[in-house]
């Protein structure tokens, strides 16, 4: 086992902790220490807001606005499709617009290159990741991480830029590209460059797990941290009764945010290997398929393919991020075959992680999601008012 195997493994093990699926005395022990260790995460993370809201540690504004869009929990929000429809929508309305990720588990520069960049005469700063320009994507997902990935190519006329120094990003992309927005991808917790706007993505479906932050829960930071907000967009929306009580928890804590429902609406499926090749969800209606999928929530995707009429044969759930080798697709696909699956779905973030497999007699294709507004669209157009006036 390889260690991305491993570690692979053990992100499973430690989730099944945090949803109390493991049962066994090791297991309660190891709860109880998560537990602990969570106090003391708890405790930093305030005092690390405290730092900034008394200016003992100062952010940074570097004259352009800045839209931050991020979540308390870890994964599972749908932030990528309301980045890109807020970077749309803004580039429509005339703003020049970047997005500016981390690069979640993008390929990280070689040991070589760091010490050289660290110890050598001259000390150079490792350079930018451009993942668009704007006109043309010019990393592929392994380098770019594939949201920033994924974002690059549904963005015509956005710049998108990975680095952990997001300052430095925005410096990068006023001078290089003229950007007069940028928005912070995954935003929330990221202080050292000043936000204008907050925006604060809310899983409708599962808000806040256990409540407990990292590591017994799968929040960043405390609930009460809400109160940051300045719009809390409630995502995975259905209309439901539960969405009353959430609104009158979320006002406990934020009682000046605007709040907006949306859910993600499948749109069409597309063929993996074949960009542009595209069908209408009808095509999924009385099909057996097989689904694969590597998402922190892979449940919602496969429930999309069943309301649309597909019938799920076979299975196969990685954890979150994971970029499939060739081997597991094949093994995956002979599956499916054996199962008597007539095409094989999986996401649009999971797509740009699949390597080219050869010619197969069962094609690969993957959802495409986008936001749509259920309830608050005067309190959506408002933000977005509010970001080309300032």
């Amino acid at each position: 086992m390889n260690i991305r195997h491993l570690a692979e493994n053990l992100e499973q093990y430690f989730i099944g902790l945090i949803l109390e699926r493991r049962n066994g005395w090791f297991d309660r022990v190891m709860t109880v220490f998560l537990f602990i260790c969570s106090r003391f995460y708890r405790m930093g993370n305030q005092f690390r807001l405290w730092m900034y809201d008394k200016r003992i540690i100062r952010n940074r504004a570097i004259g352009c606005l800045v839209v931050s869009i991020g979540n308390l929990s870890c994964g599972g929000t749908g932030k990528t499709p309301v980045v890109e429809v807020f970077a749309k929508i803004l580039h429509q309305k005339g703003r020049k617009v970047a997005v500016l990720s981390r690069g979640y588990r993008s390929k990280q520069r070689s040991l070589w290159f760091k010490l050289t960049h660290m110890f050598g005469k001259k000390k150079l700063e490792a350079p930018i990741k451009v993942v668009s320009d704007g006109t043309k994507v010019m990393l592929d997902s392994t380098y770019a991480g594939d949201e920033p990935y994924m974002l690059a190519t549904n963005l015509d006329g956005v710049a998108v830029l990975v680095d952990k120094d997001r300052v430095r990003l925005g410096l990068y992309a006023i001078e290089h590209f003229g950007t007069d927005t940028l928005i912070l991808d995954d935003g929330f917790q990221y202080l050292d460059l000043m936000s204008h706007i907050n925006i604060l993505l809310v899983d409708s479906t599962d808000p806040f797990g256990n409540h407990h932050v990292l590591p017994r829960g799968l929040l960043r930071e405390p609930v009460k941290n809400i109160r940051r907000a300045d719009y809390i967009f409630l995502t995975k929306s259905n209309g439901g009764n539960h969405l009353r009580h959430l609104k009158t928890f979320l006002r406990r804590h934020n009682r000046r945010a605007e709040i907006i429902e949306c859910c993600h609406k499948p749109k069409y499926i597309e063929m993996v290997y074949e960009r542009g090749t595209r069908r209408d969800l009808s095509f999924l209606k009385g099909r057996k398929v097989a689904a694969i999928s590597a998402i922190a929530r892979p449940e919602s995707f496969e429930t999309f393919l069943i309301e649309h009429g597909a019938e799920i044969v076979a299975t196969s759930r990685y954890a979150d991020h994971h970029r499939f080798s060739e081997n597991e697709l094949i093994k995956f696909k002979n599956h499916a075959s054996q199962c008597g699956a007539e095409l094989i779905m999986t996401t649009e973030k999971d797509a740009v992680r699949m390597p080219p497999i050869g010619n197969s007699a069962l094609p690969f294709y993957f959802l495409r999601i986008e936001i749509d507004i259920l309830s608050g669209q005067e309190n959506f157009d408002q933000c977005i008012s509010r970001i080309c006036f300032l």
